[in-house]
């Protein structure tokens, strides 16, 4: 169950993440599954990372929980791959969902199409596709495991191996965090993991259909992302926006 305390003082964490950011990305998932067994989930976009994670994850605990937000607007090669990763692994993935009246009012008073109409309409509909699905998810559990990594740069950029999540009231794992791009791509070709094909057609970061776009060369990897904003400093759904203890 999640708590609105935290397991471990700020001390503490400061020490775990020392010793964890030695260590290899097996040493922190055998971490986390020895300090909160299955009250712990990776949260998963089903992106590039998060399959490289969850196959190093799922060799350390072959129970390992995979949990995912189906925001109903998703491409066609996303949801193949639920498909592919559920029969290699053998894994039943927790797909939560948007709240439907809360959709249905949204499109009623703003459009299906609403999130081209200024930041503030898309994150609204991050709000009611994503984030409040992802409440619900985070609600039973002491930890989400996530595959952010710090070279995505913006806020992820200082984010720490092991964080207290204030909103959820757990902990937010990111065992990624000091991998590159290039060593998740790497990791997954030489281990034959499935993938998204879109990361094949110029797209390093996939969101939802309407909102994800291949980017060229050049560009930031997650220019693709509601490229229609200038801001790039506003890239993010709101799901990943929880500063870091202590920073």
């Amino acid at each position: 169950m999640a708590s609105t305390e935290p397991r471990f003082s700020q001390i503490d964490l400061v020490d775990i993440n020392a010793l964890l950011e030695g260590g290899t990305t097996e040493t922190i998932l055998n971490w986390v599954d020895n300090t909160f067994g299955q009250n712990a989930a990776q949260m998963s976009s089903f992106g590039l990372e998060d399959q490289a994670l969850f196959h190093i994850y799922w060799t350390v605990n072959n129970d390992a929980r995979l949990m995912t937000l189906d925001t109903l607007r998703l491409p066609t090669e996303t949801y193949s791959l639920f498909d592919q990763t559920k029969l290699r692994y053998g894994v039943d993935v927790e797909f939560f969902y948007p709240d439907m009246k809360m959709v249905a009012e949204m499109v009623r008073e703003r459009g299906n199409n609403l999130f081209y109409k200024g930041t503030d309409n898309r994150k609204f509909c991050c709000g009611v596709r994503k984030v409040e699905p992802l409440s619900r998810a985070l609600s039973n559990l002491e930890a989400w495991i996530t595959g952010l990594r710090r070279d995505q740069g913006m806020d992820r950029s200082s984010i720490d191996i092991v964080e207290w999540d204030e909103t959820h009231g757990n902990y937010k794992i990111n065992p990624l965090a000091n991998w590159t791009f290039g060593q998740v791509r790497d990791f997954v070709d030489e281990n034959k993991i499935p993938y998204n094909e879109l990361h094949d057609k110029g797209f390093p970061s996939v969101g939802c259909a309407p909102c994800t776009r291949a980017i060229k060369l050049g560009e930031d990897i997650r220019a693709g992302r509601w490229w229609w904003e200038g801001d790039p400093d506003a890239k993010e759904c709101g799901i990943h926006t929880v500063a870091p203890i202590g920073h």
